[in-house]
């Protein structure tokens, strides 16, 4: 019966928050709202640090990176469904779904690699302070963010090459306003235990390592500024990581707390609308953060 049931595909069905006709326009606004806010405030972000010579450090450079890391992340999602919104269809191509899948991997991973590059950037400017400009060197920034989009890259090749080996049925709704994995992979009728794995081993390496950097580099800064003797000093160091941090707490909060809370969601729909806090929201709100909580920034913005 299984066997029979498959069908080959050739687009899936993305449900989006709601299926109410009244709502449409209002989640239409909205998210048009939210992604406009998102490019702009991150093409400022680019634009400021770039403009501005005093800006042209490796935490700024970090900011610049993980800045277009969140315009391409948005851009892989939200387009798509205010398009499908505006032509009252809910369609998607099998290509299309496998190619956001891509991208939404790719720059996901990519901004977890960055606020790690961002962390170990704070503990040398902190725990180093003598030896900042000598270890935080041009080269090694280069490197990190080469590094950060080969992993980022990796990851996405090995999720989207085990999507394909899977077989659907004819059920091809996507409860979601774009292609989930874990949702592309819920709907499959072959035996899905290994992408299961898959998924699971990547996260625990990927976010898992990641998120333990960035609580030993806070340590280890924590430790440091502890030990100054002045508090002046003691509150300038700590300025300096509270943007971050933030932003860490959003990025990392959100992702973990879907991640935790899906299996358990009573409705599909309440998962879609819980996979917006970290796919939609974080994106919109770093470059309120970086520039409202940082003074170079600010400065740099009233010039």
């Amino acid at each position: 019966m299984e066997t029979r049931n498959q069908t080959v595909v050739s687009e899936f069905l993305l449900l989006g928050l709601t299926d109410d006709p009244e709502h449409q326009p209002s989640i239409f606004y909205l998210f048009l709202y939210i992604y406009l806010v998102t490019i702009l405030g991150n093409l400022l972000v680019i634009l400021v640090v770039s403009s501005d010579s005093n800006l042209h450090t490796p935490m700024y450079f970090f900011l610049s990176n993980l800045s277009l890391a969140d315009i391409f992340l948005s851009t892989s999602t939200v387009p798509k469904m205010l398009a499908n919104i505006q032509a009252q269809s809910q369609s998607i191509s099998y290509i299309g779904c496998l190619t956001q899948l891509f991208f939404v991997v790719v720059f996901l991973s990519l901004e977890n690699c960055l606020l790690t590059a961002m962390a170990y950037d704070r503990y040398v400017a902190i725990c180093h302070p003598l030896r900042y400009t000598v270890i935080m060197n041009p080269h090694l920034c280069i490197m990190l963010v080469l590094l950060s989009m080969f992993i980022s890259i990796v990851d996405a090749v090995l999720n989207g090459l085990m999507v394909l080996r899977l077989s659907f049925c004819t059920n091809l709704e996507i409860p979601h306003f774009f292609c989930e994995l874990d949702q592309i992979i819920m709907l499959a009728c072959s035996d899905t235990l290994i992408n299961n794995i898959m998924v699971h081993f990547l996260v625990a390496l990927l976010g898992g390592s990641s998120f333990l950097g960035i609580i030993l580099s806070y340590t280890r800064i924590v430790s440091s500024i502890l030990k100054m003797p002045s508090a002046g000093r003691k509150y300038k160091a700590f300025s300096t990581c509270g943007s971050h941090l933030l932003v860490v707490f959003l990025f990392y909060g959100t992702g973990f707390g879907v991640y935790i809370s899906s299996p358990i969601m009573e409705t599909s729909r309440k998962t879609a609308v819980a996979s917006m806090m970290y796919s939609v929201v974080p994106q919109m709100m770093n470059p309120f953060i970086y520039s409202l909580r940082n003074k170079d920034m600010k400065e740099a913005l009233r010039k």
